[in-house]
């Protein structure tokens, strides 16, 4: 049996698969319109699994909250090229890019969004994001 190494890019819109075993799944994430600060809508969770990001090009904020009762404590964090991001299970957080931006997405396999949750934005909460990222 001959091995040899595969070599895997994505240049498209939005997050691609790009590669997956048993256990975990590599994705690249690149720009897509509800990434953009002017689109931004919601915020997501993956129940069961840390999820990594790494900043490989352009400029990309990662936003995350808790809870509190109803309201969302959200936070921002400017990433900074070829650092590790962990999220971890249960924390809301969504990326908010720019054109050329490009993250490299690690997580369980299985994560789906049976296992996930998205969260609607509130105006408020937008317009909190809108003041924080300019």
């Amino acid at each position: 049996m001959q091995m040899k190494i595969s070599e895997i890019q994505y240049d498209g819109e939005a997050l691609k698969r790009v590669y997956e075993n048993s256990q975990w799944t590599v994705g690249i994430k690149n720009w897509k319109p509800a990434n953009d600060i002017e689109q931004i809508g919601n915020l997501e969770r993956h129940n069961c699994t840390d999820e990594l990001f790494v900043l490989l090009n352009g400029s990309c904020t990662l936003v995350y909250a808790a809870e509190e009762g109803k309201d969302l404590n959200m936070e921002t964090v400017e990433m900074r090229p070829h650092a590790v991001y962990q999220i971890p299970p249960t924390l809301w957080h969504n990326t908010i890019m720019t054109k050329e931006a490009k993250l490299l997405l690690i997580e369980n396999s299985d994560t789906s969004m049976e296992n996930s949750d998205l969260r609607d934005l509130t105006k408020e909460e937008v317009s909190f994001l809108k003041n924080q990222i300019k």
